[in-house]
């Protein structure tokens, strides 16, 4: 094929964060014959802002492409303390550990892991796509069976092959950096601020005395603040968190599920961040990266003549009701009040806790009568206020 130096690769994936290397593990997971690419404009190890919460459906998803102990030797998280925007507040132990593990590490680990399994790794910033029947050329060198565009929130693949990027009103910033905190310390804080709602603080213990910190909120509320960003950002981490003074503050956009794009073009497939897969509860993103990733590997191979349909099929199959519950959450979540209910009966119910953590940490939906008792305590917390 002209311009193909290499010939044709059964996949090339874009981008080798969780997500991408995650779809290359797959696909050689399943095919060991298949001629696997992975691409990213770095080399590892290498810093990525994020909260670094790998929760209990990340590991699942490590044990599906074979690598259960990858983040063994990180110290478990068993303690959740989340504080509402109105001071509500739930402190409780975990149904299943949560770990927190910086990117710098886990990525690499990702990627040696493929490399390890025969995926092609090279260092390549990606310019120019072009449709060739039944292939895909990746700037003129690369022919692909089927790409996967796991590039991040600013997807360069996304933008070539003409979907557009989540729109500002789905989009959140959030500035992310590290903390000191004694090495016993092992609960994950989440706090809530009424200001800007919604938005809040979180602290992560590592488990090496040092603390994942940061603060995030919608991007409109901060562009309304008409304020510098990063005065806003800074400010309200500290405000939230004075006693965790933090270092390596970095900024980064998450595009969240509520305004994601269609799942792909013709023989590419969007995986992770690329595809808006980040709870708008939350944050969360990591689950859906290793989630989706897997997904677009296993299309790659099984479904090769098509794979995109198979893609969509399987993201609906695994993520369809969840992300319509958490549609409709982060609706009913613009008002403070509901979140200050949900903490509130999840403090005294602990199917409710459990419940918050699947939707917030995994691929939980909400059954009508919890569903229901939230409603109701936000209704009588309503009528209270009215009459006072």
């Amino acid at each position: 094929m002209s311009g193909a130096a290499d010939g044709v690769w059964d996949l090339v994936v874009v981008g080798a964060g969780p997500a991408g290397s995650a779809a290359a593990l797959r696909a050689r997971q399943l095919r060991p014959e298949a001629r696997v690419l992975l691409l990213d404009r770095e080399d590892f190890p290498r810093d990525k802002a994020c909260g670094d919460g790998i929760a209990a459906h990340g590991r699942d998803e490590l044990a599906r492409l074979g690598l259960p102990g990858l983040i063994d030797d990180h110290r478990p998280t068993r303690r959740l303390e989340v504080v509402s925007p109105g001071g509500e507040r739930v402190h409780a132990t975990v149904a299943r550990p949560n770990h927190v593990v910086p990117r710098r590490v886990f990525d690499a680990r990702l990627v040696e892991a493929a490399r390890a399994r025969g995926v092609e790794v090279r260092r390549h910033r990606v310019r120019a796509l072009a449709e060739l029947g039944a292939h895909v050329l990746v700037d003129g060198l690369f022919a692909a069976r089927a790409v996967v565009a796991a590039d991040g929130a600013n997807s360069a693949v996304r933008r070539l092959i003409g979907l557009p990027a989540t729109p500002e009103r789905h989009t959140a910033i959030a500035v992310r950096g590290y903390a000191d905190v004694p090495v016993g310390d092992d609960v994950q804080l989440i706090a809530m601020q009424r200001e800007g709602w919604p938005a809040y603080a979180w602290s992560f213990p590592v488990g090496d005395g040092s603390a994942n910190v940061g603060f995030g909120m919608l991007l409109p509320r901060l562009q309304a603040c008409d304020l510098p960003g990063r005065r806003v950002l800074h400010g309200r981490l500290a405000e939230l968190l004075p006693h965790l003074p933090a270092r390596d503050l970095r900024a980064h956009h998450l595009p969240l599920s509520c305004g994601r794009p269609r799942p792909g073009a013709g023989r590419v497939m969007l995986a992770g961040d690329a595809a808006s897969l980040i709870n708008p509860l939350t944050g969360e993103g990591i689950y859906y990266a290793l989630l989706s990733g897997r997904l677009a590997g296993e299309a790659a191979v099984r479904a090769a003549g098509d794979p995109l349909p198979a893609y969509r099929r399987a993201l609906r199959g695994a993520l369809g009701r969840h992300l319509r519950t958490t549609d409709v959450l982060a609706r009913a979540a613009r008002s403070p009040g509901f979140i200050d209910a949900a903490i509130a009966v999840a403090s005294r119910r602990r199917e409710v806790f459990d419940l918050l953590v699947e939707v917030g940490l995994g691929a939980g939906t909400v059954p009508p009568r919890l569903a229901g008792a939230v409603a109701g305590r936000w209704l009588l917390d309503g009528l209270r206020l009215r009459g006072r």
